[in-house]
């Protein structure tokens, strides 16, 4: 159900508007197999293992009642989960490929993962000390805004991207289960439920700040990305399949193997759980590396092809209008194949214990996600149109309504604001805006063709807080405080 929208807009375009080509065609149909069984074994796999693993780290973290040990383990936990995350590593390539190697991966991965760390520690120490999240956003935003100042637009499209990228598959449930874990230990304060979120939505913070900074001090030089990489001629059918395979198996086991190092460690000196949910939780990590490679194989291999050329098709056709209204379709039903979305919206349902229910908040997602990639392909068919014309306006409204609303939902939204722009956006919405881009004669890939992410992540903040203010308006008629 959640998967199959996405698949069928591409098959009647297939067959009406934009021809993919027989071989092209057969592998989006293949990877579309893939991403449905990949994502159904990944999701039963994180609830036997990541998100338990995390929770035993974040009761533990708290019950050491030492501030340095609960921040030294928010640096290093922060770190190895970023630069581990499949996410990153996409977007970190496109980059890389983009500006012929003038921004380097690893350069995008080790400034990310440092900065998630420390904002790891940060959003952990928020929590232990009941510092409102609101403030702290205020704070660091304003930071930004400083720092955007002194940065090119390129590096302003990359640093809001890896915000949304860092927050992929693997590192959201692990988070959104620790801050849990933390919150609900922590006797300083009593409301858990509030301290329960924000801390994905922190944590993006610090990819911004990060490549921010590397944009500043590390001045490549006149940065253009003209056009995309050749693509690689597969073959065969199977091609793409196999050789991204391996690549990714290897990639996912270092995402999971500091996780399952530290939970065996613990285990042995700390956790003591049973032998029973010892195994279930090993077993449920190999389902979560299974379903997550089968996930993000069918992705690489069989949608992002796709993507660059309906992309590219669309534009061609000579009507504007009609790449703007499909867009909009695409980021509609998007969000609905984001793995980690799913743990956002089941984990906001069961802590509020049903008051806020999942299918809302994915409508409201999936509308606010839909103007976000609309307005992202306006921004590259319209010559002078640039991404800070909607980021700032949107990010200071942001600002303003998390004032007024109640705190957990600036807190979820917040959170919404990372888990949205997942590997589906990061791979199959990416590929299509850099398609456009590509086709657009006024348009710049590097400058146009990323960006996307950054208004994708942008626009659950917007929507989910305005529900958050309707949800305040009907409460306070109903005789309660804005706050319950």
């Amino acid at each position: 159900m959640a998967v199959l929208p996405i698949a069928l807009i591409v098959i009647i375009l297939n067959f009406t508007l934009v021809p993919l080509g027989q071989t092209n065609f057969l592998r989006f149909l293949l990877g579309t197999v893939l991403v449905i069984i990949g994502l159904s074994i990944f999701l039963f796999g994180v609830d036997l293992s990541v998100t338990k693993i995390a929770n035993l780290i974040g009761n533990h973290l708290t019950r050491s009642n030492s501030v340095i040990i609960v921040l030294m383990a928010g640096l290093i936990l922060g770190f190895f989960i970023s630069i581990a995350e499949p996410d990153l590593h996409i977007l970190a390539n496109q980059v890389n490929g983009v500006t012929g190697g003038m921004i380097t991966k690893n350069s995008i991965l080790v400034t990310v993962s440092i900065g998630i760390a420390f904002m790891l520690s940060l959003g952990l120490f928020r929590i232990l000390f009941a510092v409102p999240l609101k403030i702290i956003l205020w704070v660091i935003y304003g930071l930004i805004f400083v720092l955007t100042l002194f940065t090119t637009p390129e590096f302003l499209a990359i640093s809001f991207d890896a915000s949304g990228a860092t927050t992929g598959a693997m590192a959201v449930p692990f988070i959104l289960a620790l801050a849990v874990g933390v919150a609900s230990q922590n006797k300083k304060t009593l409301r858990s439920e509030e301290d329960s979120f924000g801390l994905v939505g922190l944590i993006s913070t610090g990819a911004i700040l990060g490549v921010l900074i590397l944009g500043i001090f590390s001045k490549p030089g006149n940065l253009s990305g003209s056009e995309l990489e050749a693509a690689v001629r597969y073959p065969t059918l199977l091609s793409p399949f196999l050789h991204h395979l391996p690549i990714i198996a290897k990639e996912i086991a270092l995402a999971l193997f500091p996780i399952l190092l530290i939970f065996v460690l613990g285990q042995k000196l700390v956790f003591k759980v049973s032998k029973k949910v010892y195994r279930s939780i090993l077993m449920g990590s190999l389902y979560t590396f299974v379903g997550l490679v089968l996930f993000l194989t069918g992705v690489n291999a069989g949608f992002m092809e796709a993507g660059e050329i309906v992309g590219s098709g669309l534009y061609e056709l000579g009507y504007p209008w009609l790449t703007v209204l499909i867009s909009f379709i695409l980021g509609l039903v998007v969000i609905l194949a984001e793995p980690a979305v799913y743990v956002l919206t089941n984990q906001i349902e069961e802590i509020t214990a049903g008051h806020i229910r999942r299918k809302v908040v994915l409508i409201a997602l999936s509308i606010g996600v839909a103007f976000a990639v609309a307005l992202s392909v306006v921004r590259i068919l319209v010559p002078g149109l640039e991404l800070w014309h909607f980021l700032l306006p949107g990010y200071i409204i942001a600002i303003v309504l998390s004032t007024i609303v109640p705190n957990l939902f600036v807190g979820i939204a917040f959170d919404s604001g990372g888990v949205a722009s997942g590997p589906m956006t990061a791979t199959f919405i990416l590929a299509f805006a850099q398609g456009i881009a590509t086709s657009t004669p006024d348009a710049d890939v590097l400058i146009d063709g990323f960006g996307i992410i950054a208004m994708v992540a942008m626009a659950p903040i917007l929507a989910l807080q305005i529900l958050g203010l309707i949800y305040k308006i009907k409460s306070v008629k109903g005789g309660l405080t804005g706050n319950e």
